[in-house]
């Protein structure tokens, strides 16, 4: 399974239609410790670059940005009890949505684990 990465420091992976989207090491890291995750809902529709979520950590909060266009087909509801949880596997078991995409042709405007190496440098 291919992994893409997002200049907003978010990782999408893609199985059929469907990606399964999250922040980075490298952003939770630079959050610190996580406290609250707003979500949006099950058949909420966004276009890449639309605010699509919040994260707050005890350093600051930051918006979580579409990377593609799409329809969240699911959130990960256990983030509401256990945000600290994107701390500890940001790019494991803490995903934030799975989305439906409308375009997979976007996935080719995002970059590759080295494209996002030199990102963060």
């Amino acid at each position: 399974m291919t992994t893409y990465y997002s200049e907003e420091h978010e990782w999408v992976t893609v199985e059929g239609d469907i990606a399964t989207v999250g922040i980075t090491q490298h952003a939770a890291d630079q959050l610190g410790e996580i406290v609250f995750v707003e979500q949006k809902e099950a058949g909420d529709d966004f276009e890449k670059g639309d605010e699509i979520g919040v994260i707050e950590s005890v350093k600051a909060a930051s918006e979580i940005y579409a990377p593609l266009d799409g329809e969240v087909v699911e959130a990960n509801e256990s983030l509401a009890d256990t945000p600290g949880a994107l701390n500890e596997s940001p790019e494991g078991d803490a995903w934030i949505y799975k989305i439906k995409l409308a375009d997979k042709g976007q996935l080719e405007e995002l970059m590759d684990l080295d494209g996002y190496k030199a990102l963060i440098g």
